[in-house]
């Protein structure tokens, strides 16, 4: 039976920033990684946002989550700046490059404006000073849960179209990239030395291997894949 218990403070928060993410619907609970080499901060985070409904695992080095099978599935990463051996901005270096679309929240116990903004502008979602604000925090995570997911979304597309576009041949390659900046048939026809025929036919093979629905879904997978006419 499902229970009647009116939402916490800090329940409504989360929930609210969840269903504000309005680029892509949230088909599970949002996912968050706790890196914090403080047993007892780790364990009051941990509760923390598994009381606001967030799926939670904690671990008490960067290496720990960067060696975990299930790293890139994380929605929003959540660590302390100051770390042992890896410390959170070399953290966030390596997600940079290994996890693109990964985001993270930063918390420390020594408030430090410069490093905090480095590493926000180095991609970082918040930075928060221990004790932490819970709303603050609970806003932060579905900021970067928003981010992520869609960051994800975006790069599961380009890795699709890239296989597609791979699967064209070199002259549907070149009809697609001239139909797609503007050239009509008999200019693209022109362009390669061919026959508006035999360009009308690419083009149908084109639209048939890329899945295209029509020429501005066509425009629109070559802004994905930055392909532009020279």
């Amino acid at each position: 039976m499902a229970s009647t218990k009116p939402c916490t403070g800090l329940q409504s928060v989360a929930a609210n920033g969840v269903q504000n993410m309005k680029s892509q619907p949230i088909s599970k609970r949002v996912r968050v990684a706790v890196i914090e080499d403080d047993d007892s901060v780790r364990q009051a985070l941990s509760f923390q946002l598994r009381t606001a409904g967030f799926e939670v695992a904690a671990y008490s080095s960067a290496e720990e989550l960067l060696e975990a099978s299930d790293a890139k599935e994380f929605d929003c990463v959540v660590a302390d700046i100051y770390l042992p051996k890896m410390n959170g901005l070399q953290l966030q270096e390596e997600l940079n490059r290994t996890i693109p679309y990964a985001s993270i929240v930063f918390i420390t116990g020594h408030g430090d404006l410069s490093l905090g903004m480095h590493a926000m502008r180095k991609g970082a979602v918040d930075f928060l000073e221990k004790p932490v604000d819970e709303r603050a925090l609970l806003s932060s995570i579905a900021r970067g849960a928003d981010i992520s997911r869609r960051r994800r979304a975006e790069r599961s597309q380009l890795v699709g179209l890239e296989q597609l576009h791979r699967s064209l041949t070199s002259r549907e390659r070149e009809v697609f990239t001239l139909i797609t900046s503007g050239l009509l048939n008999k200019q693209v026809a022109a362009e390669l030395g061919t026959t508006e025929r035999t360009v009308k036919a690419h083009r149908a093979s084109v639209m048939v291997k890329m899945d295209a629905g029509s020429l501005a879904d066509l425009v629109r997978m070559a802004g994905v894949l930055q392909i532009h006419s020279s």
